[in-house]
């Protein structure tokens, strides 16, 4: 029995949890938000100290300008996220060292500030370029955007302090300087949109929403001067946002921009906006998107790759995209109540966001290809590395956007957990742990949730708490779960991909136990995609699964095996396995790798071949890996 997808009425009636709504018990999700918590904040921080990221404010606030400054033009960006995911930190836990942290970091960035509300350390005084001199490159207003994200996150676990008022300085003089009598400007990073589009909705303020709505118009219109081998498109500044039919150029670029243009298209009742948005998702997934959710084929740019251009070795996958893939999902879910966003959110989360961190959280994935070719270079642990060596999880980029963008990211995840409409709760994504939803009329939903999903398909919620009324209860059955099953007081009953009514009248003490095919299963890539024509995926639930040749005989086996696809793949503790014929190599010293006739290679052993999740690969050290497996 499936519901029907139905829109709601209006965009945005939808809304997800606050981060103290969900306490997360262990499990997947749970354990990863321990070490974000532990270690991964107290990481970021040392590291931005050590580098003299922070400091900049200091020496800005005490006009000591002297000397270089250390960090790229947009390290600013890196300490807002960081006071972010501290805010978002604080609210779900009352954890004493975040808050202390985030007012003692509000202290230094405020005294940077100047008396009109400008903020920046690397323009606008002594010494520096002037104010917005350099908007394709500068990223003023990027930074910008990440402060007044950093003060949402504040209002929305605290209220209002003194970060917000300084976020709230900041805005007005973005909007004085680049409203309607003011500068056309652009910025060449997309951010300062949904920063504004989201600090508008916090406080209430309408003028932030329509400069977001300015900026967002403005784009596609060539305004930008080009960067030597990039075009328009890696700015978003060739085509009018409501004319796009795929994201293309920069990725992280893009989706920040669809981000703010669904969020300034909620707040003003825009439908032909977030149709836009949703016919630029539709294209994009369908074409360029790759099996783990990650977004962005080409390393020149960062960018998206054209229909179809999806190739395994190169896939640059950045993490900041993936964050910002599941950033306009979840803004699109909201707006439409269309399940296929949380599908996608689903299946980047697991195997785009989570395979970045360590498991000590003190490394990082910056880039995340689907196969690699040679074992990566051993990583440099207390030096800044390239930030897209392939490969290796190191603790600290040139660029080091994605540490701070997962903090964020896991300090606030149960956010993404489940919607609430009037007195209709849908779950999303399952974790262990215990609800306590509060509905439209001010009374509490408090609901357990027990799993040791996504490892099983198990999902047990059980009512502690509910108004004496009517409560819908709804539960995501993904689109892979064909044979998934829903039991509650009135007996057991198949459920289709889609959503799951579990009841219409909750009561304390009431259970619902989703059961999810989690076995393994064969993916086959779309023909059109060039890279992997004659290939297999393997999925085990929401999880992508890889070779890696740490179970290999040796680490060139993994360009010489091949699956024999009519035998099922098995189920072998968290990951698979899969028959396999290993070929010898045969190469001529000299000859080129072609001829007259097919090249084949004989079987030198057959093998059970272990497959691994994704996200674990690189784990145990250095190693190659490829998730598209070519078959017999």
């Amino acid at each position: 029995m499936r519901d029907n997808i139905v829109p709601v009425d209006a965009p945005g009636r939808l809304r997800g949890l606050g981060v103290d709504e969900f306490q997360l018990h262990g499990g997947f999700w749970g354990d990863l938000q321990s070490t974000n918590t532990a270690a991964t904040l107290r990481h970021c921080l040392e590291w931005m100290e050590r580098l003299g990221w922070i400091a900049n404010f200091d020496r800005v606030a005490a006009g000591d300008l002297d000397g270089d400054r250390p960090g790229w033009q947009f390290s600013d960006s890196e300490i807002y996220k960081l006071m972010e995911a501290l805010a978002w930190e604080y609210g779900r836990t009352s954890e004493a060292w975040a808050d202390e942290t985030f007012t003692a970091l509000t202290e230094r960035i405020a005294a940077a500030q100047d008396d009109d509300g400008y903020l920046n350390t690397c323009y606008g005084h002594a010494g520096q370029a002037d104010r917005y001199s350099d908007l394709p490159s500068g990223h003023e207003l990027y930074c910008t955007g990440h402060l007044l994200q950093a003060a949402v996150a504040r209002v929305r676990t605290v209220g209002e302090d003194k970060l917000v008022e300084v976020a709230r300085q900041a805005a007005d003089q973005v909007c004085r300087e680049f409203g309607d009598d003011g500068s056309n400007g652009l910025c060449g990073h997309p951010e300062i949109e949904v920063g504004l589009a989201e600090l508008g909705r916090a406080l209430n303020e309408p003028r932030y929403t329509e400069q977001a709505r300015l900026f967002i118009e403005r784009r596609g219109r060539g305004t930008l001067k080009p960067i030597t081998l990039l075009d328009a498109s890696y700015f978003q500044d060739d085509i009018p946002i409501r004319k796009a039919d795929a994201w293309r150029g920069h990725a992280v670029r893009a989706l920040y921009l669809a981000a703010g243009a669904v969020d300034v298209a909620v707040d003003t009742d825009d439908t032909d906006l977030v149709n836009a948005i949703a016919r630029q998702w539709d294209r994009s997934v369908e074409r360029r998107t790759y099996l783990t959710g990650g977004m962005g084929s080409r390393h020149q740019d960062e960018g998206f790759g054209e229909d179809w251009e999806l190739p395994p070795d190169r896939a640059y996958c950045e993490t900041c995209a993936g964050i910002a893939s599941n950033m306009v999902s979840w803004r699109l879910f909201l707006a439409t109540g269309d399940v296929k966003y949380a599908d996608l959110m689903e299946r980047t989360f697991y195997n785009v966001i989570a395979a970045s961190p360590a498991e000590d959280g003190r490394a990082f994935f910056y880039a995340n290809p689907l196969h690699q070719r040679s074992a990566a270079a051993d990583v440099r642990p207390d030096e800044v590395n390239p930030r897209a060596e392939g490969g290796v999880r190191a603790p600290w980029f040139d660029v080091s956007c994605c540490p701070t963008n997962l903090a964020r990211t896991l300090a606030s995840w149960q956010a993404y957990a489940a919607s609430v409409e009037g007195d209709t709760v849908s779950l999303l994504q399952y974790a262990n742990g215990d609800m306590r939803i509060e509905l439209g009329d001010g009374e509490e939903l408090a609901l357990r949730v027990t799993t040791a999903y996504p490892h099983e398909g198990t999902i047990r919620i059980e009512v502690l708490e509910a108004p004496d009324r009517p409560i819908t209860l709804r539960l995501r059955v993904p689109h892979w779960a064909d044979g998934a099953r829903l039991a509650n007081d009135t007996g057991a009953r198949a459920v289709e991909p889609g959503w799951a009514r579990a009841h219409d009248s909750l009561e304390k003490g009431a259970v619902v136990v989703l059961k999810l095919p989690v076995e393994p299963r064969f993916t086959w890539p779309d023909e059109r995609i060039d890279a992997v024509r004659g290939c297999v995926a393997v999925e085990r639930g929401p999880l992508v699964l890889c070779a890696e040749s740490t179970d290999l005989p040796n680490a060139e086996a993994i360009e010489t095996f091949r699956v024999d696809p009519s035998i099922p793949p098995l189920a072998e503790g968290d990951g698979a396995l899969v028959q396999a014929t290993m070929a010898a190599a045969t190469n001529t010293p000299g000859v080129l790798p072609y001829g007259p006739n097919p090249r084949r290679i004989d079987a030198a052993a057959t093998l059970e071949l272990s497959l691994i999740p994704y996200h674990r690969w690189a784990q145990r050290g250095s190693a190659t890996m490829r998730v598209f497996l070519p078959t017999t």
